[in-house]
């Protein structure tokens, strides 16, 4: 049997905003369905059919799940010698677009300046599954180093037949080939002319070597930083069409209830005013918001509701409804002999991404086609969302990602994407629906919630004999210990949740790696043995152990002892080919309850390093976050309904929460590049929690710890 370590399908079992079925299907009737397709032969079909049978196609914008081999599908390079690059990926703040733009000029020896680089756009990228699970540097990093590769070996060809010399004369940089001769020189453009590159690109390509990398590994800035610093860059809420117009949705008040009856007539008599009544669904459209937000108080409509838990019985609840869990490794039997045991329950409560931008998309029927510009990080799954919800071919609908704002797992659906575009059918004209702060904190998915068991044993010198992991609902990424225990049983149980739950930045690793991390502290204490080198003792892999290392040597780890009301407190783990490990200084004061992160120091590796600044930056923005599910983020729900569904009630961090954050990178030019969008968050969360014990001695086994101050665990 597969287990969620070995099996390929489930690296990351907890996806369930990907399994879930259609949140809409429109019932089209037969006048309308013509207005949209117009006349002519029409055929429908079953999307995951089709899909599961096509192993990609044409040029830019075949499907499936195989590449194009072509260059000229992910490489163009016009008569003025400008380079074009396309790829399926999307910008979510993770500066993407700069580090892949450097994979390019590496091997084109070109300038960073002279690359255009497509992103996310149905209609001229290649087919991609989509942005997330760190899969971009490790995965399009490497493709197009090898596109450009193979563009750099077949422009080497061109110009030594152009210019009848020996190959081996040449010299390639900035755009140009030279030979010996100062007569003997030739422009990309000129080459080719703007025409198609046939060679194709294989596993073959040599790409540069790690070590003689002059663009790639350095510090570039960021591309396109100018028209963020300056607000020239359009989100997708800054989009505009001709003769656009807003849409609202009516939300139900609570989760699973179903309409009864409604009322739209006062709305309707609104002027400008179009309802749309499809099913559950309920939006309109207005010439303005302000008429649109007046339309969607005035319709009247009655709810089914059923009783629902609270965020009190969360845990309870989640345990009592386990499933029989089908993945699983190990056993843990042999270690029952040990000198001690120890037995600890944590839980995790649901957050929210919290992403700057909230959904948002631009929907317009034109030419019996549907093209929608909206945030996401699937444009070719919400492609595919829009089709099946409007009973159309994909090849009639075209989805545009702009950079967006970003996402951190939560933009994998396409929710805003098919509402707007159902309301643009109706209306005739484009339109644009862009959440509410208070839509995104309730009707968007969350962190899953989870209750986490450990059981362990240890020996008195500090060897850990025995070693059982439960986890209830969050998820299996990362849920298989790194340390080396000779008898592990790890399983994860689905079971049935009150809330919509799905990817979060580093899905369960946060959660594993919290429980995990403090648990191994916590054997430490029985053991009377330090933190680290009680890791240090039970650890064989090299790579978690340099980390370690390094971040303790950098924080002064056992160079002295934290000051009175201070504590020092240490995790690590790996995900993804990520490996991080991270030190916090915190005060605490046990009678007024407040706990202050003064000082981190997170120590990364990911194999070759490509850009060091943004990879700083990258990690900085994941200590931050995490330091909000940590210390306060938490969902509230009573009876179906968010309790907290704005900012003024769910906090996040804040510039007085951020501590002085120290970042080491250990630079593994001899191993593949990993990403690093998910892996640099697990630290944070168990480092303070640990922290705070070493200042207080109480021990926090709940995520967040410290919601309404320090308390009791």
């Amino acid at each position: 049997m597969n287990t969620p370590e070995t099996s390929p399908i489930s690296l990351e079992p907890e996806r369930y905003e990907l399994h879930a079925a259609p949140l809409y299907h429109f019932d089209l009737g037969r006048r309308e369905f013509f207005k949209v397709l117009g006349c002519g032969v029409v055929v429908l079909f079953l999307i995951d059919a089709v899909m599961a049978q096509e192993s990609g196609g044409g040029r830019r914008g075949g499907r499936g799940g195989q590449r194009p081999a072509e260059i000229s599908a992910w490489l163009h390079i016009g008569e003025d010698g400008a380079v074009t690059v396309f790829t399926g990926k999307v910008e979510v703040g993770q500066n993407i677009r700069t580090s892949l733009t450097q994979a390019v000029a590496e091997e084109l020896r070109v300038s960073v300046d002279s690359i255009r680089m497509v992103m996310a756009d149905t209609q001229l990228t290649p087919f991609d599954a989509g942005t997330f699970g760190s899969r971009t540097t490790p995965d399009m990093g490497t493709q197009l180093h090898k596109v450009a590769a193979a563009a750099r070996e077949a422009l080497m060809d061109l110009a030594a037949e152009f210019l009848k010399v020996d190959r081996t004369s040449l010299v390639l940089a900035e755009g140009r080939i030279s030979g010996k001769a100062a007569t003997e020189t030739v422009t990309f453009g000129q080459l080719t002319k703007g025409q198609k590159l046939l060679k194709s690109v294989s596993d073959k390509s040599a790409a540069t070597p790690v070590d003689e990398w002059k663009v790639a590994g350095t510090s570039m800035p960021k591309v396109n930083g100018r028209e963020f610093v300056t607000g020239k860059h359009k989100y997708t809420s800054d989009i505009t069409r001709p003769g656009m117009i807003p849409g609202r949705i009516l939300r139900p008040p609570s989760f699973g209830a179903t309409l009864k009856s409604i009322d739209t007539k006062a709305a309707e008599a609104m002027l400008g005013v179009t309802v749309v009544h499809d099913g559950e669904f309920v939006g309109l459209t207005a010439p303005n918001t302000l008429v649109a937000d007046r339309a969607v108080e005035a319709i009247h409509a009655e709810w089914t509701t059923k009783p629902q838990i609270s965020s009190a019985e969360l845990f309870d609840s989640l345990k009592k409804n386990a499933k029989a869990s089908p993945e699983r490794a190990g056993s843990a039997e042999a270690g029952t002999v040990a000198d001690h045991k120890l037995q600890q329950t944590y839980t995790v409560a649901y957050i929210a991404h919290t992403p700057l931008e909230p959904r948002a998309a631009v929907a317009e029927w034109k030419d019996d086609k549907l093209t929608v510009w909206t945030g996401t990080q699937r444009p070719f799954g919400v492609r595919g969302d829009l089709a099946q919800a409007f009973g159309i071919p994909e090849e009639r609908v075209h989805v545009i990602v702009p950079d967006t704002g970003s996402g951190y797992g939560g933009k994998h659906t396409g929710e805003a994407a098919i509402e707007a575009a159902r309301l643009a059918k109706a209306a005739g004209k484009p339109v644009k629906l862009v959440w509410t702060r208070e839509e995104e904190f309730t009707w968007a998915y969350f962190r899953p919630a989870g209750v986490i068991d450990v059981t362990s044993s240890v020996s008195n010198d500090g060897t850990i004999t025995g070693w059982e992991f439960h986890n209830y609902n969050s998820g299996g990424s990362a849920i298989r210990s790194p340390y080396d225990v000779p008898n592990q049983k790890t399983e994860f149980h689905s079971t049935s949740a009150p809330l919509r739950s799905g990817s979060y930045r580093g899905l369960a690793a946060t959660a594993n790696h919290f429980a995990r991390e403090v648990h191994m502290d916590e054997l430490a204490r029985v053991v009377k043995m330090d933190p680290l080198a009680f890791r240090l003792k039970n650890l064989k892999d090299p790579r978690l152990r340099a980390v370690l290392e390094a971040a303790a040597k950098a924080f002064g780890w056992g160079t002295s002892k934290a000051p009175d009301g201070h504590g020092f407190g240490i995790a690590g783990g790996t995900e993804k080919g990520g490996y991080v490990a991270t030190c916090v200084e915190v005060s605490a004061d046990r009678k007024t309850g407040s706990v202050k992160v003064l000082r981190a120091v997170t120590a990364f590796e990911c194999g070759a390093v490509v850009n060091p600044d943004h990879l700083k930056n990258q990690i900085e923005g994941a200590m931050v976050m995490g330091l909000g599910g940590a210390l306060f983020e938490a969902i509230r729900f009573e009876n179906g309904r968010i309790t907290n569904p704005r900012l003024s009630g769910y906090r996040v961090p804040r510039f007085p929460d951020a501590p002085a954050i120290e970042v080491v990178l250990v630079n593994r030019k001899d191993l593949p590049s990993a990403g690093a969008g998910e892996a640099p968050i697990i630290g944070i969360a168990p480092a303070i929690g640990n922290a705070i014990c070493d200042a207080t001695g109480i021990r926090l086994r709940s995520l967040p710890m410290v919601p309404d101050g320090l308390k009791e665990g």
